[in-house]
């Protein structure tokens, strides 16, 4: 990736970082001493499919976004990734939208997970394990902003593996197409690397991205009708002195 010089840290984006690597040197760092404790808040707060399905633990679609494991590289990836798509993201959208648009694709990318898993194992037989796999990390949110950075900005020039330059949109495609061949080829679905909530953020994303703009098109065609039907009101006064004043004037469309 081509990580320019002067990528700002925009509000955001820099409070997303500072709550997640606190997070991961919280529980990695000052409660590694205490393994009970810190292993019990970490299953907790991870995506469990079968706690999420049976166990009503609904509330791991969201705390599982913001835990990493304890090898560095893997916060260290996302975090990369969040502070160079999302802070252009962010100055483009405002810092509101793009909260909510990076929950959306997080809580997204884990109930297709969650979903996906439990119809793999139920009516195949395929990957039964990943209901029980703890899944952590802010892929999910990460592969959604990697799209919508490949849709808004899909002319700009990326550096995969800081050496071959491509377009942005070509970007997410090779990223979506080699999560989805892993996906297909995996005999666990999940296991180390859960490519269904990569796939999963990448969806959400689309989904949640299509359907604002489809939103804001309809509430502008709404306004647009009733600033034109607003003009085609006519004021009959109606001179018969004959009427009962209460009668009043009438509106015509």
């Amino acid at each position: 990736m081509d990580f320019r010089q002067g990528m700002p840290f925009t509000p955001a984006v820099k409070w997303l970082l500072i709550i997640n690597v606190a997070v991961w040197f919280g529980l990695q760092v000052v409660l590694e001493g205490f393994i009970l404790r810190s292993d019990a808040l970490s299953a907790a707060l991870s995506l469990v499919p079968e706690r999420v399905l049976f166990g009503g633990a609904v509330w791991q679609l969201f705390t599982y976004m913001f835990l990493h494991t304890s090898q560095v590289t893997h916060i260290l990836f996302n975090m990369l990734m969040l502070w160079f798509f999302g802070a252009e993201l962010e100055q483009r959208w405002g810092t509101k939208f793009f909260v909510a648009y990076y929950l959306v694709c997080g809580v997204g990318a884990a109930v297709i997970y969650v979903v996906g898993t439990a119809l793999a194992a139920g009516l195949f037989g395929v990957g039964a394990m990943s209901l029980l796999i703890p899944v952590q990390g802010a892929s999910g949110a990460v592969f959604g902003l990697l799209l919508a950075y490949g849709l808004l900005f899909g002319d700009r020039t990326i550096y995969f593996f800081m050496v071959f330059p491509m377009k942005a949109r070509y970007f997410v495609m090779i990223m979506g197409f080699v999560e989805l061949a892993s996906l297909m080829t995996s005999r666990e679905r999940g296991g180390e690397v859960a490519y269904l909530a990569h796939l999963g953020g990448l969806i959400s994303g689309f989904v949640f991205l299509k359907g604002w703009g489809w939103w804001q098109r309809y509430r502008w065609n709404r306004k647009i009708q009733q600033k034109h039907k607003g003009r085609n009101l006519r004021l009959v006064v109606d001179n018969d002195k004959n009427k009962n004043d209460k009668d009043g004037p009438r509106y015509w469309n």
